[in-house]
């Protein structure tokens, strides 16, 4: 099992190139399920999520290629990947594959609105809280979907014409279930009505990308999405944007160690309220023609309280890179998490590098300590992961990271990315 090893202390100084976002091409690539015809995604990460993605999409009977080339080809950075769903093979979602990945689920709102039915597993995807599927349900049956939960698998089927417009008010803000709902009304009849709906750039982009493909989607972006239905979505090309996420992630990074980076190929508006929160522990963020450019030189890190929140506030995703760059702040900072109840497994193994940390409730409270010292410690998930290496990238002598799986579910060439701007990270393999 590879594991990362990381010797800090060395200040971050070069270009990192942002990668697509994990959490906009899943939804795109789900997307392709809705037509018949191809459509192409630029800029789709090569990532081991978008891999089990591809699988699934196989499964139902997606025809994949890579830059012309069967997908298994396609290697290196964010590519060019063209979906085609001429015809639909199979509408079961199958445990194997659903529970290795939450996003898998959301097949159930294309196959649903094209085919009629669906019967897709109950999913699985990492630990970090209860993340039930009532809300997706709520959605289809408020679209006419007929719904049961039998054996693990959530069967749904479409009334005889297709599923049927509707209003429908979201008792809480899910950028899943608000996928799969617009997804699903792009093919019913008549006029979907979505309040509450989830504002993320991703759910922008992705009715950028059904609008490109002859949907009607109007108020993307905001909290109420209007759908009028189409008989039938064509083929599109569409570029997938920018990882706020990695974005964030490499900005704390540098903030933590020091240095000079420019962010290439992102761009700030999708994450205002995290960059604000960096720019007052210290560092100096400026847009550039090309991205981003984060610097911080000299001076401590100083102490930030965040609380998590939807789009626009401070997102959950970055939560954990955050405690880890709080963790040598010269001051007490305190961290609150809204949106996941079990998103502070990190704590205890930022805790061998020395940080202090403690929990009350949903709130983390991080003394900042002066050093870091390297220690090995375990990845929980996706978010946690990153957190470890930032702290690694501070700390004094060697951190290992196990169970890096973790990472390479969202995080594209991480290590050869940050070693090209001076940082002494390398995978490592048993």
């Amino acid at each position: 099992m590879d594991r990362i090893r990381i010797v800090g202390g060395n200040e971050l100084r070069g270009i990192i190139p942002i990668s697509g976002a994990k959490n906009a091409a899943l939804p795109l690539m789900i997307a392709s399920l809705l037509t018949d015809d191809t459509l192409t995604l630029e800029n789709v990460p090569h990532l081991a999520d978008v891999e089990q993605l591809i699988r699934i999409l196989g499964n139902h009977g997606a025809d994949i290629s890579v830059n012309g080339r069967r997908e298994r080809q396609g290697e290196g950075y964010s590519r060019t990947v063209h979906f085609t769903s001429r015809n639909i093979v199979d509408t079961t979602a199958p445990y194997e594959l659903v529970s290795k990945m939450r996003a898998s689920f959301w097949v159930i709102g294309p196959l649903l609105a094209r085919e009629g039915k669906a019967r897709v597993s109950l999913p699985g995807g990492c630990a970090i809280g209860t993340r039930p599927v009532d809300l997706f349900i709520e959605a289809l049956a408020a679209l006419g979907a007929k719904i049961e939960i039998d054996g693990g698998y959530v069967e749904a089927t479409a009334p005889e014409g297709g599923l049927i417009g509707a209003r429908y008010t979201f008792p809480k803000v899910s950028v899943g279930a608000t996928h799969v709902m617009m997804m699903a009304a792009t093919l019913a009849r008549g006029t979907t009505v979505i309040g509450n709906a989830a504002r993320e750039p991703e759910v922008q982009d992705l009715a950028k990308c059904l609008n490109a493909m002859g949907a009607k989607i109007s108020g993307a972006g905001t909290s109420t999405v209007t759908i009028e239905g189409v008989d039938q979505l064509s083929g599109a090309r569409h570029r997938v944007l920018p990882d706020r996420i990695e974005t964030g992630t490499y900005a704390m990074a540098v903030a933590m160690t020091g240095g000079d980076v420019v962010l290439e190929g992102t761009d700030a508006a999708l994450l205002d309220t995290a960059l604000e929160a960096i720019r007052r522990s210290g560092a100096e963020i400026t847009s550039t023609e090309s991205g981003i450019r984060v610097v911080r030189n000299g001076g401590g890190i100083k102490p930030v309280d965040v609380v998590t929140d939807p789009f626009p506030g401070f997102p959950t995703d970055l939560q954990a890179q955050f405690m880890g760059l709080m963790t040598k702040s010269n001051g007490i900072s305190h961290i609150t998490e809204t949106i996941f109840e079990n998103r502070f497994m990190h704590v205890q193994e930022l805790a061998r590098l020395g940080a202090k940390i403690s929990l009350s409730g949903q709130t983390a409270k991080i003394e900042g300590v002066e050093r870091l010292r390297g220690a090995p410690v375990m990845a929980t998930d996706l978010r946690a992961s990153v957190s470890l290496v930032i702290a690694g990238l501070a700390a004094e002598g060697e951190t290992t990271v196990s169970r890096v799986y973790h990472l390479d579910r969202g995080f594209e060439r991480l290590e050869e990315k940050l070693t090209r701007c001076g940082a002494v990270v390398e995978r490592v393999s048993d």
